[in-house]
């Protein structure tokens, strides 16, 4: 019942998560400092990925990259952290439900260890149960050799109490 419910809950943190995003690329261009730390982080990314197509393609690196334009730089890095977001919580839910399935594995390998352990323990009774057994076979075996097989079987019947016998003493 716990783990539908938990992947529910996963799915349903992912989509709450994405107008989160939109929201914060909406906010990201209103705010004067951030609006220009969002602005160098959309150039960096701009200028990395135009040298790396440019590597890619065989083009040469040396030249001049052209900056964006700062509306589209606040777009592009806004959609940049929106994505990170949606990507960090994405993260987020798939290392919560790997520690989770590790703490079940390891719930279920110690029950195992300590089925383990009970089998070990009642495997070591019976066999000091069949040592017992063993030497009391060699105990009964030496009390026929000693008394012989008519001693073994030799049975005597207690005398019946008679009135006589009980008045004569």
């Amino acid at each position: 019942m716990v783990l539908p419910l938990l992947k529910l809950g996963t799915l349903a943190l992912r989509t709450l998560s994405k107008p989160i995003a939109v929201r914060l690329k909406q906010q990201a261009g209103f705010h004067p400092q951030f609006r220009q730390f969002i602005i160098n982080i959309a150039q960096m990314n701009h200028r990395f990925t135009t040298t790396l197509q440019r590597r890619i393609y065989g083009h040469a690196t040396d030249v001049e990259i052209r900056p964006l334009n700062e509306e589209k730089a606040v777009q592009v890095a806004s959609d940049l952290i929106g994505e990170l977001f949606i990507f960090l919580v994405a993260g987020a839910a798939v290392v919560f439900e790997v520690q989770r399935s590790a703490k079940s594995e390891a719930k279920k390998e110690e029950k195992r260890k300590q089925e383990l352990e009970t089998l070990r323990q009642r495997d070591e009774a019976l066999l000091k149960e069949v040592e017992d057994l063993k030497h009391k076979i060699v105990e009964l075996e030496k009390l026929v050799k000693g008394r012989g097989l008519t001693g073994l079987f030799s049975i005597r019947h207690p005398q019946p109490v008679t009135e006589k016998s009980a008045n004569a003493a």
